[in-house]
């Protein structure tokens, strides 16, 4: 099973920009569908993103298309969540999972899909 961990949370002011990774090891990362969600303070985990492992589909939540962009480098077994125009709103931990082999162009959005998360890290968005 893909371990995960992800890194490159903390504090930005809203309009600015962070970039989380998460870097996989075991398993076979090249061939795992992979999702970011997010958990803000009283809230349920919600959906932020997810790519597949062929073809370069991506999806994201409504409230992140045109500012967050999802990407993966196989060769560094990392996924990446690029954040631009960071709102306040955004804060939450943010998790990175994978969903092990999957189809080649499949993606995923609900929670269950995934069968290994990472211990998430820290966004505070300051007004």
């Amino acid at each position: 099973q893909v371990q995960l961990v992800e890194s490159g949370g903390g504090l930005a002011q809203a309009g600015g920009s962070l970039r989380l990774s998460c870097a996989a090891s075991g398993g076979t990362f090249s061939r795992a569908a992979m999702g970011w969600f997010r958990q803000a303070p009283g809230k349920e985990r919600e959906f932020v993103a997810s790519t597949s492992w062929y073809g370069g589909n991506t999806a994201y939540a409504d409230f992140v298309k045109g500012r967050f962009t999802i990407s993966r480098d196989n060769a560094k077994n990392t996924v990446y969540l690029q954040m631009n125009s960071l709102k306040p709103e955004d804060t939450a931990v943010y998790y990175c999972a994978a969903h092990s082999q999957a189809y080649g162009f499949d993606i995923y959005s609900r929670e269950d899909d995934y069968d290994a998360w990472g211990q998430g890290t820290q966004v505070t968005v300051s007004s």
